[in-house]
């Protein structure tokens, strides 16, 4: 196994700085039925995905999140902008939290988005996250060249056979400790919300 230290940090830094979101003006002015959610999903979060037959969303998904207290129930059988805008939140969030999680967290924001008199713009709410999940980017990107070459410097008194593979699971071990910490941190503010309610 050869690996390229120099093209594995390039093609990793390349992949982050396309990081986007879906722009709320990209998404419909009218109400969709569940197929045009689906597909519009898949076409905007395609990037995003690991493998290509991979799904972002399929209906039963969607309609687990409803039935799971995630999502609001759609009017007629259509979602609204609110809608999608709640399913990307929703898509980020299931690779790292639980379903109750998620729905703790959401919770307050649909209660505010999706009644009768919206004191609560989820529009805005999701643009002033993105703006600021933006910001990170070039943060995030300098601290993956410091964790990378710290993991350079890892197992260099091993064989160039092993080293290469040690140094590549030093990497992974250190940015997987980072995720570990974060998660735990996320869940234990999240256990919070439900003891102030």
């Amino acid at each position: 196994m050869r690996i390229d230290s120099n093209d594995l940090l390039n093609s990793i830094l390349e992949s982050i700085s396309r990081i986007d979101y879906v722009h709320p003006g990209d998404i419909p002015n009218i109400d969709l039925y569940m197929d045009q959610v689906t597909t519009f999903m898949d076409e905007q979060l395609a990037s995003t995905k690991r493998y290509e037959k991979d799904k972002i969303l399929t209906k039963t998904m969607i309609n687990n999140y409803v039935k799971n207290n995630l999502l609001p129930a759609p009017t007629k059988k259509k979602y609204t902008k609110e809608h999608v805008l709640m399913l990307i939140f929703i898509y980020y969030f299931k690779n790292i939290l639980s379903i109750k999680d998620i729905e703790t967290l959401l919770s307050p924001i649909t209660e505010k988005c999706f009644c009768d008199n919206p004191n609560l713009d989820i529009t805005t709410l999701y643009e002033k996250i993105c703006i600021s999940e933006k910001e990170e980017i070039e943060p995030l990107i300098e601290n993956l060249k410091s964790c990378f070459e710290k993991s350079e410097k890892t197992f260099s008194d091993e064989s160039e056979e092993d080293r290469e593979f040690l140094q590549l699971f030093s990497f992974i071990c250190n940015l997987s400790f980072d995720v570990y910490v974060k998660k735990l941190l996320i869940e234990k503010l999240i256990d919070g919300l439900t003891k102030d309610h």
